[in-house]
């Protein structure tokens, strides 16, 4: 596709190596898809026991002692429940999060013109992760509700494979609130966490940019700026973990067999702030940072092997 025509008016569109065209934007989308959809896929087990601590905390107690609990009772097989719509959900969900991230990101800048965009920056990292995380956690939802559904069911009780699953997560609609029953906690949970991740993620990668590799970004090269975003990308995920956990474990409880029918807000009173906020929380700071550190140097690594350059700098 060609490229736009750039004009004499400032445009945030042609403040990078290449213009953001649509051809920029879709080789974002697909960025997205890979570093999403294959992280957190790789760490279904992680996931498997994160969210049986959440549901069950007395059984499993801790991320070591509960991924063998699992083993010993479902086998290593029943560690990786849910692979199949995690796979999926999550690459739907990264195509939104970065490609719109990109566009919504570039609109803002515009909207508000060179002078403002460059004093509010921060505030336009906000609002375009902000506004692209609502569009992902609609795609997001079905499959989320499903592979919550897979990984904290009682053996036996539920269908593993992702077909028979989703057939029955339909069939029982009306108690489960198939498709969009977990949306608004998950909009609570995925919001901020997003929000704290490009926000981080940008802010860390200016400072690496202007603190520590103070030379002009374009000249180290790409091994190093690579290196860059990983390190900024696993910082802004300790962050994110940390921001998201309470609404991470109300998403994890709402599958659980005990609180069918009843509301986000009974179950969050009934849990308690103090357990929502911390129990499990040492796994997903784990899991959340190592994820997102992978997820940009992956989304990154991609946009560099597109001749699109690296995300983020001065």
């Amino acid at each position: 596709m060609a490229h736009l025509a750039p004009t004499k008016k400032w445009d945030a569109r042609y403040l990078g190596p290449v213009p953001h065209d649509a051809s920029y934007y879709s080789k974002c989308l697909l960025g997205g898809v890979l570093a999403c959809g294959t992280t957190h896929a790789g760490i279904t087990p992680l996931d498997v026991t994160k969210c049986n601590m959440q549901v069950n905390p007395a059984k499993y107690r801790g991320l070591v002692s509960g991924l063998r609990t699992i083993i010993a009772e479902e086998g290593v097989a029943g560690t990786w429940k849910g692979f199949g719509p995690t796979l999926i959900g999550y690459s739907f969900q990264g195509a939104f999060k970065y490609g719109l991230y990109e566009i919504f990101k570039d609109t803002y800048m515009n909207l508000a013109g060179e002078e403002a965009s460059e004093q509010y920056k921060g505030l336009i990292w906000l609002a375009g992760s902000a506004s692209a995380e609502f569009f992902a956690d609609i795609a997001l939802c079905p499959w989320e509700m499903t592979k919550v559904k897979i990984q904290t069911s009682v053996p036996g009780s539920f269908p593993v494979p992702m077909g028979a699953a989703l057939s029955q997560m339909r069939a029982s609609a009306v108690e489960t609130r198939f498709p969009f029953g977990s949306l608004v906690p998950l909009w609570s949970r995925q919001i901020p966490y997003t929000m704290a991740k490009f926000y981080f993620f940008e802010k860390i990668v200016q400072t690496f940019y202007t603190r520590v590799f103070t030379a002009p970004k374009e000249t180290y090269n790409k091994p190093t700026q690579l290196g860059i975003t990983f390190a900024s990308g696993y910082l802004s995920g300790v962050v994110c973990a940390i921001v998201s956990h309470p609404a991470d474990t109300l998403v994890s409880l709402l599958g659980k067999p005990g609180n069918k029918g009843k509301t986000v807000g009974t179950i969050a009173s009934e849990t308690g702030f103090v357990t929502l906020a911390t129990k499990g929380l040492g796994a997903r700071v784990v899991m959340i940072g190592t994820l997102t550190g992978f997820q940009w140097w992956i989304y990154d690594s991609f946009k560099s092997a597109m001749g699109l350059g690296t995300t983020g700098g001065k």
